[in-house]
């Protein structure tokens, strides 16, 4: 697997319908960005983060070329931590590692090539599975903030979590 810049033009057609329910849609992004996936607020959204907060957004590549995943990845220059966001995995590829892959590799992309010094990111505690695959890729809880989101009835906690590269060599 290789992470390569994340193409608007080429890459939303392929991973637009990777979400494919209003739940899974804000466990993803939090409803920052509207549902259903379009074309044109995506790449708005994805331009403004980048202006805003210095997101850089990748896709994960197989082998063979096929993208199984998105994610994002900012550093705070005043703080030098690397924060990792909006990931995404196809989801007729979950369960096969990719998502663990992607995330270690944009976790070292922040440690070797932008020299961050740390590396986290935020997940719903109601989203089990994501967290599972953060910690398989070397994430360990930091803190958790009690109903930090709504969504419909339910109210979910955040949990951030920072990467130990020694605990996945």
């Amino acid at each position: 697997m290789r992470l390569r810049p994340y193409v608007h033009s080429h890459d939303f057609d392929l991973m637009k319908n990777w979400i494919t329910d209003e739940r899974a849609h804000a466990l993803w992004c939090a409803n920052r960005i509207a549902f259903p996936l379009e074309k044109e607020n995506f790449g708005r959204f994805v331009e403004q983060q980048f202006e805003r907060e210095g997101d850089q957004a990748f896709v994960a590549a197989k082998d063979d070329g096929r993208i199984v995943g998105f994610i994002c990845c900012s550093v705070n220059y005043d703080s030098n931590e690397a924060m990792l966001k909006f990931v995404l995995v196809d989801p007729s590829q979950r369960g096969r590692g990719y998502g663990k892959e992607m995330v270690k590799l944009a976790a070292r992309y922040a440690c070797d090539i932008a020299k961050a010094s740390m590396v986290h990111l935020n997940v719903f505690t109601a989203n089990a599975a994501a967290r599972r695959c953060y910690e398989n890729a070397g994430f360990t809880e930091r803190n958790t903030a009690d109903d930090a989101f709504v969504y419909k009835n339910e109210s979910w906690g955040r949990c951030n979590m920072i990467w130990n590269p020694e605990a996945v060599k």
